[in-house]
This record gives C-alpha cells, sequence and structure tokens, in this order.
C-alpha cells in the first residue's frame, strides 16, 4: 500500500485510532493489507473481518506476533498492537481503498479499467494485464478477487507509479457491482455477457441484466463503455450509459452501430484458435491465440478493445495475446499427452453458457475416429432452474455426439437422466456418485487419441479430478 499516516487511515475509513506503545498518529503505514493472518509479516495491516465460518479477531494475536504495525477491527482487542476501531470492517476496507486509489489517480496518470460478466471475467482480467503492462506498471487481480473484499485488496496494491489498475467485478446481488464502481470508478468499463451463471441468488435474469448494468450507469461523458454487441442484453446498456461506447463481437451489431473490434477467419483446434484481430482504426493482424475454446476469442476481443483505447499498440495486443497459453488455472487447461490422450481441465466454474461452449469445443477438436469423454459435475448456484439447465446438457451433450458422458455427482444426475431419455445413446452415459468412481472409470476405459473434458463448478471438486487425469496422461 502506499504511505498513509495513522491519522489518515483512520480518517479514510471513519474509525477510532488506539495507539500502541511509542506510535504515534503521524507514524507511516506502507505495508501490504491482510485478512488472512498468515500472509502477515513485518508492517502489515490485519483487517479483521468477520466470516460466514469464524471470526477474523480470532487470529488478530497471531497477525500482532506476525509484525502486523496496525489492526483493523470491530473492537478493542488486549494486544499491543496499534488498533483502528470502525462499525464494519469490510466497509472500512472498502473505504480505504477508494481513497488509495483516489490519492494516486489525482498524483498521477493512474487509469481504471474494470470487467465484469456472467462468464469470461478472469480470463479477459489476465488477457488485460499481459497487455497493459507492455505499456507501464499495472495491478491486476490474484485469481478471481472480484468481491467487496478481494476487489479492494487489489485496488490496496497500487503505488505512485502505477499506470494501470485492472479490476475484476462480480456480483451475487443487484448493488454489488455498484458499490465496487463507487470505490474506484473505471475509465473503462467493460460488460462480457449476461447468462444464467449465479441465477439462483439474484432470482431472474432481468435482476441479472440490471446488477451488470451497474458497471455503466455512473461512468461519465470522458469514460468509455466497451460492450458485447453479439450479446443483445449487453448490447442494450449502451442507451443507459452517457460513456462512449466501443462495441466487439464476431457475427454483427444485434441493436445496432457499428462493430469497433471485431475477429473474422476462425478457425479451432486442439492448439487453439487462428483468427484475424480488426481494430476500431482500421488496423488487422492475424493471432495465434493457444487458449483453447473458440469462445474465448470474445474474451480476447473485450481485452483488445480496451486496450486499444488505452493506447496500447496492435503489435502490443497481438504479443499479448500470442504469450498466453490458457485462460486461468482450472480453465481449459490442456494437460496430458501420453498415448495421445488430451485431458481438458475446465472444472474450475460452470454456469449453462460456459458449459455448453466447452462441449462444443470437446466436440469440435476430438481426433477423427477416436472418442471424446465429457466427465461432467453439477453447475451450482442455478437455483429454481438447475433441474431444466442440467436437462438442457445433457440433451445438448447427445446432440453434439459426445462418445461417453460420465456424470458424478447426485446434484448433476438429471444430466444423465436427460441423457438416456433422448433415446439415442445405449450405454453411452454412466452415473457415478463420486470423483474417485469416475476416475477409475476413465482410466479402464479411455484409449490412445482420445480427448476427456473435465467440467464442473467448483464446489463439485472435480478440478482435482482433472489434475490426476492429467498426471496419469503425462
Amino acid at each position: 500500500m502506499i504511505a498513509l499516516s495513522l491519522a489518515e487511515i483512520s480518517q479514510a475509513v471513519d474509525g477510532v485510532l488506539h495507539l500502541a506503545g511509542p506510535a504515534s498518529a503521524a507514524d507511516q503505514i506502507s505495508g501490504s493489507v491482510q485478512t488472512d493472518s498468515r500472509l502477515i509479516e513485518p508492517g502489515s495491516i490485519f483487517v479483521a473481518k468477520p466470516g460466514a465460518q469464524t471470526d477474523g479477531h480470532l487470529f488478530a494475536p497471531v497477525a500482532a506476533e506476525r509484525g502486523a504495525a496496525l489492526l483493523l477491527v470491530e473492537r478493542t482487542l488486549d494486544l499491543p498492537v496499534t488498533q483502528i476501531v470502525v462499525d464494519d470492517a469490510v466497509a472500512a476496507l472498502g473505504a480505504l481503498a477508494h481513497a488509495v486509489v483516489a490519492r494516486v489517480r489525482a498524483a498521477g496518470q493512474l487509469k481504471v479499467v474494470a470487467v465484469t460478466g456472467s462468464n469470461g471475467k478472469t480470463t479477459t482480467k489476465n488477457l488485460l494485464h499481459s497487455m497493459l503492462e507492455r505499456v507501464g506498471p499495472t495491478v491486476a487481480p490474484r485469481g478471481s478477487f472480484n468481491n467487496q473484499v478481494g476487489a479492494p485488496m487489489t485496488m490496496l496494491e497500487v503505488t505512485a507509479d502505477t499506470r494501470f489498475l485492472v479490476i475484476e467485478m462480480g456480483a451475487s446481488s443487484e448493488g454489488a457491482i455498484a458499490h465496487l464502481v463507487s470505490l474506484a470508478r473505471p475509465d473503462v468499463g467493460i460488460v462480457l455477457t449476461v447468462g444464467l451463471a449465479h441465477a439462483g441468488e439474484f432470482g431472474d435474469l432481468d435482476a441479472t441484466v440490471r446488477a451488470k448494468s451497474e458497471m455503466v450507469t455512473d461512468l461519465l461523458e470522458t469514460d468509455v463503455a466497451v460492450l458485447n454487441a453479439d450479446d443483445p442484453r449487453v448490447a442494450q446498456m449502451a442507451a443507459l450509459t452517457p460513456a462512449r461506447i466501443v462495441r466487439f463481437g464476431q457475427y454483427g451489431p444485434v441493436s445496432g452501430g457499428q462493430i469497433d473490434v471485431r475477429a473474422s477467419d476462425l478457425h479451432g483446434s486442439r492448439t487453439g484458435t487462428t483468427f484475424t484481430l480488426h481494430l476500431a482504426n482500421g488496423q488487422s493482424a492475424p493471432v495465434v491465440f493457444r487458449v483453447l475454446g473458440e469462445h474465448h476469442v470474445m474474451n480476447a476481443l473485450a481485452a483488445a478493445a480496451a486496450a486499444d483505447v488505452l493506447g496500447v499498440s496492435l503489435t502490443d495486443i497481438v504479443t499479448a495475446l500470442e504469450s498466453t497459453t490458457r485462460a486461468e488455472r482450472w480453465r481449459m487447461e490442456v494437460l496430458g499427452g501420453k498415448d495421445d490422450v488430451t485431458v481438458i481441465n475446465d472444472a474450475y466454474n460452470a454456469s449453462p453458457d460456459s458449459m455448453s461452449a466447452a462441449l462444443k469445443t470437446l466436440a469440435q477438436i476430438g481426433t477423427p475416429g477416436r472418442r471424446t469423454i465429457a466427465v461432467l459435475g453439477e453447475m451450482a448456484e442455478l437455483g429454481e432452474l438447475a433441474g431444466e439447465e442440467h436437462d438442457r446438457i445433457g440433451l445438448l451433450a447427445v446432440r453434439l455426439n459426445i462418445s461417453q458422458m460420465i456424470v458424478v455427482g447426485p446434484r448433476a444426475r438429471r444430466m444423465h437422466i436427460s441423457t438416456i431419455n433422448e433415446g439415442s445413446w445405449d450405454g453411452e452415459s454412466a452415473y457415478v456418485d463420486t470423483p474417485e468412481e469416475a476416475f477409475d472409470l476413465v482410466r479402464s476405459t479411455v484409449s490412445p487419441g482420445d480427448t476427456v473434458l473435465v467440467k464442473s463448478s467448483n464446489s463439485a471438486g472435480l478440478r482435482f479430478l482433472g489434475d490426476r487425469l492429467g498426471d496419469l496422461f503425462s
């Protein structure tokens, strides 16, 4: 974090400062900000965040022992460390992030880029990071830090030298993205897709649209909204913002207007996708994009559109795209290779849209004459839509002529039942209760040249199954 005095931090979070030992309100703090006591180093700030399972205050003694210079707490603790007492530790974390970003922005050339969408946020964030860091120092989230805790933690990593701050903004309810936008208003706001991911939390698709729209509604005329022209729900957000609109897509504007950044001549294979990238200024270049799955080209276009707005050259954009070999750990990650068996581990997250895209990729890249095997677990957080959406994925697997389905876990069983009810398969779908049983079944049935997809929501735990299968065939 940038150096701030204890008095400045206390004012930023609207807290009460309790000094310990020889500490003075003028003392400067510049260590990292952590909510995990295990990550505390001498000089760090520990935020005692209440959690669903435990209370961060219980770990404050560990933070103190590890050298924390300041505790941000909701009640005074009997510890020999300076503390700032606040009403809400999470809200205070956000307020501190807001103050830090505002100060760096006022003093330098910091530009903020934020990305949201039902699918593709992390991939787009990673691509943007790779593009922007070629121009100047860039801060971006580690992993999927995209909520009311993770996003401020990323914001707090900016320094006086930071040129670009990339923020991934997720939402579990209406108002969540608006809150994050209020902490660090984007100069460029990206909306990728509106789909059924987390539909159970939002209640319905209309609520999801409203939530994702929060990315652009508070932008200024001098800002830029980067919108997916191929998604009608995203495209209509152009009417909700005063910002300049930059559209990206492949198939033509669904609600009028010109596509500014697009791809042509797409060709997908087991090694990725080749395409021609076209920018708004008329420049174009061929791209060899080694991230598996044509659906990731849309994420590449979104990142390219934002990078172009921020002054990144076409050469640097293409170089960044071609140097990226995977979307992220456990996201369309290509493993294996022994006996020409390819394992695609895409089991970090799953929604109906991403599950469909993964199955279509499997069908597309399978070796002619060899089998395609889909090992599928549940799609979580779909609420009352869960049954019909699992049914739909089962039917899609049949229609794509996937050679073998292995459905794992009781919450995914409807996918197996729907493939049987389709009536076109005979024993080509199997159901097992556990990932261990799935591993044994794949190991006993896979043949040289087969392609295996492992796909589920994080909660199903199949990402570790994907790793085991990758090791088995490496």
